[in-house]
């Protein structure tokens, strides 16, 4: 609703106009300055800013598990962080790359489609360089890949497509296999070019050489999964999830835990007096436990066996005799639920 000024306030900006205090360009212009965004009808957005959100925080995952891993098969600093998500046809992705550069085809099971992992000629040679023992420097002019060449890169993008799986497990359990590796973008025709696609840009560095790798998601392969794309369903799932592959991965990491196992010949109550007064040589008479009675192994504070005493060489040791409880799925489930939730 439009400000009605009163006769007071008329007259004081008059009177600010004649004295120059108010200008009169500035006294005329409009309140309210709206920005306007430019609509192309003809290609239409896919994506809601939402689901543009999710894709980043999925791929900043994605983005350390890379560096961790470049660092690792380079023996060298790499980093890699995600630049920018956006929404474009497929057509403007393949005129904004190089040519040769290295497109690796990804098969993106159980989605029906495929995408695309684009790396810059820049990164490429740094890795093939610094694979074949240099110093990881870059190629003085750009050039299509050996076989060798092409080789070496086939494992690096098979370690990535691993840490793809992982960064998306929360949506969908994916399967990327990398199909083919071409150099020139005509070749990777892989959905019509007025497609839409999401485009994640990932700024990149190994060693002292920078450049960008480009992962190309068509909307025809995550389609199935669009709605699983938004902020309140991939929080959901990541506080949730206690899915197959995460309790498999808390059996085997419990699985090497070490614990304290306690061998228990007996307990009684007594009082401090008693305490403080015991020496060396004073017995203490167990109540209600006999010479030949088993004694209780306990693992943590839970009993576990009963066992027998007796020496194996010149040690002590215990024999189980019998098991006193198992831990059931549903006590493991209830252990490792909290296990995730802690972390």
């Amino acid at each position: 609703m439009t400000e009605v000024l009163s006769q007071d306030e008329i007259d004081q900006l008059l009177t600010a106009i004649s004295s120059g205090e108010v200008a009169t360009e500035e006294a005329s212009a409009p309140a309210d300055q709206r920005k306007i965004k430019i609509y192309d009808f003809k290609r239409p957005d896919k994506f809601s800013k939402d689901q543009i959100r999710t894709v980043s925080i999925m791929h900043e995952t994605f983005a350390r598990l890379t560096t961790t891993a470049l660092s690792a098969q380079l023996h060298a600093l790499a980093h890699v962080h995600v630049a920018s998500v956006d929404q474009l046809t497929y057509e403007e992705f393949i005129r904004s790359i190089p040519n040769p550069t290295t497109l690796a085809l990804i098969n993106m099971d159980p989605l029906k489609g495929s995408a695309v992992l684009e790396i810059d000629p820049p990164i490429t040679f740094a890795i093939i360089d610094r694979s074949f023992g240099g110093q990881g420097e870059g190629a003085k002019f750009t050039r299509e890949l050996t076989d060798i060449e092409q080789s070496v890169m086939e494992g690096i993008i098979v370690r990535v497509l691993g840490n793809l799986r992982e960064s998306w497990s929360t949506v969908i359990d994916l399967r990327p296999r990398l199909g083919t590796i071409e150099t020139n973008p005509q070749f990777a025709q892989i959905v019509p070019p007025s497609e839409m696609v999401v485009l994640v840009t990932l700024e990149t560095k190994a060693g002292e050489v920078e450049g960008m790798m480009n992962l190309c998601i068509p909307y025809l392969t995550i389609e199935p999964i669009i709605s699983k794309l938004s902020g309140q369903y991939w929080y959901s799932s990541a506080r949730r999830g206690t899915t197959t592959e995460n309790l498999n991965i808390l059996r085997d990491r419990l699985a090497t835990v070490a614990v304290t196992m306690i061998s228990e010949v007996g307990a009684i109550d007594i009082t401090v007096r008693d305490v403080l007064a015991l020496r060396i040589g004073d017995i203490i008479r167990l109540a209600n436990v006999r010479v030949n009675d088993p004694i209780v192994l306990k693992i943590g504070e839970r009993k576990k066996f009963l066992c027998r005493p007796g020496v194996v060489g010149n040690k002590l040791a215990v024999q189980v005799i019998k098991k006193l409880e198992d831990i059931d799925q549903t006590d493991f489930e209830e252990l490792t639920t909290g296990a995730e939730e802690e972390i």
